[in-house]
């Protein structure tokens, strides 16, 4: 039996990593991985080009499926395509870094956004990694499935310490509300999914937790430590 002769199958893999390997737009990328949705301009001074050139870059990750982009009057605003995208570039974050992390993370210049950051939502780096320690260790978490849900314990504890959380601890029985993901900076897991967006969202609106203008680094403020001590203690020390 003979075959016809095809072209050779290539992994889309290829073309999507092209996309990516380009340094400007890596920039573009990484910047957004905040979670946040940024204008051509600021994602233009992110990767230090033109905004008709950062234009053109955009144009390319939204044909790759990397992007979403929405019309709010006369401007665009540009976004992760969804969380899949945002774990695919922490692993390859992570996998660039292996054999260089500990230098890396030791620069002066990383500190801010090791203590804590930004991931498409959630809270990341040493507080990230605390906070998922410590639901556990306090057995605030209830396995199900790959992931975990919020149990009674730990909703009546978070509502003690001020977080407003309606609705999170009923959900189905099968559907996870945090799930485990590796860290860029502490190579330990820190929590994804609906419980730590909501998390993270709360102590934003709150004043907990700041950003800092134009990067992913968040800080914790003295009204935050008031209210996150007792489930981050090592704030204390900062």
């Amino acid at each position: 039996m003979t075959f016809p002769s095809l072209a050779p199958f290539e992994p889309r893999l290829a073309s999507v990593a092209a996309v990516i390997a380009d340094a400007t737009r890596a920039r573009m990328l990484s910047y957004l991985l905040a979670g946040d949705y940024a204008s051509a301009g600021e994602l233009a001074r992110a990767a230090s080009v033109t905004p008709a050139t950062a234009i053109g870059h955009l144009g390319k990750l939204m044909a790759a499926e990397l992007l979403v982009c929405e019309q709010r009057g006369r401007h665009r605003y540009y976004k992760l395509a969804d969380d899949e995208v945002a774990h695919a570039l922490e692993a390859l974050s992570l996998m660039a870094e292996r054999r260089t992390h500990a230098a890396a993370w030791a620069n002066p210049t990383r500190q801010r956004l090791r203590f804590a950051r930004c991931c498409y939502g959630h809270l990341t780096g040493q507080l990230g990694v605390e906070m998922f320690s410590q639901l556990l260790s306090k057995e605030w978490l209830s396995p199900v499935g790959d992931g975990y849900l919020l149990n009674a314990q730990g909703k009546a504890e978070l509502d003690a310490m001020g977080f407003a959380l309606d609705g999170l601890d009923k959900p189905s029985t099968s559907t996870r509300l945090a799930y485990r993901c590796l860290d860029w900076s502490e190579r330990r897991d820190h929590m994804a999914g609906k419980l730590p967006n909501a998390m993270l969202t709360h102590c934003l609106q709150q004043g907990w937790l700041r950003r800092h203008a134009g990067e992913r680094a968040l800080e914790v403020t003295p009204r935050g430590r008031k209210h996150l001590v007792a489930l981050l203690p090592s704030i204390n020390a900062q």
